[in-house]
């Protein structure tokens, strides 16, 4: 069986994409810029959790549809387990996702985790981003990491992350990590 165009560029490293400039304005319109408390944000319908919120993929094949239930066709498949997405809508059991690089679809609520992780964004001025030793540009640089290299989020101060990977741990600024709203402090 061929694979789709999406399901391949799923599969390459990840790359950013000309959505990911629209999906976080999306995301600092949705929240006002202000995602510090969970209770500022909308209450999702069925979950009673904020409507948005960061996520991320449980299995290492998750299937992405068109719509709400499982007759809709499948637009895509997710294949890496632990992947950040942003709750955009819930509908039953369904919640409707985005991407780090903008695409959304549908994906059926036990395929998602509230684990947080976090994918690497770049700046305009730098290819690879800087890795801390502490929550402090002054301390010592202890890795220069790749867009799109993945990492749980361990915590978040509204300013600073603490990361961790396959072979790096270490402290990240926040705006540098989509999975993690603007200012947005996780314990």
């Amino acid at each position: 069986m061929a694979e789709t165009t999406q399901s391949v560029r799923r599969r390459v490293a990840l790359k950013v994409g000309r959505g990911l400039a629209g999906a976080l304005l999306a995301a600092l319109c949705l929240v006002g810029g202000n995602a510090g408390a969970a209770t500022d944000l909308p209450a999702g319908p069925v979950s009673g959790l904020p409507v948005p919120r960061f996520v991320s993929l449980k299995s290492d094949r998750t299937n992405v549809r068109a719509g709400p239930n499982k007759d809709q066709d499948v637009r895509w498949v997710y294949t890496r387990a632990g992947m950040p997405v942003e709750v955009t809508a819930e509908f039953e059991n369904w919640r409707r996702i985005r991407d780090w690089e903008g695409s959304e679809g549908w994906v059926y609520h036990s395929l998602l985790s509230g684990r947080r992780s976090g994918v690497i964004v770049p700046s305009k001025n730098e290819e690879l981003v800087p890795l801390y030793q502490e929550p402090d540009a002054k301390s010592g640089v202890m890795a220069r990491l790749q867009p799109g290299v993945l990492a749980q989020i361990k915590s978040c101060d509204g300013n600073w992350c603490q990361i961790v990977g396959k072979s790096f741990s270490g402290y990240i600024v926040q705006e540098r990590l989509w999975g993690a709203y603007p200012h947005e402090k996780i314990d």
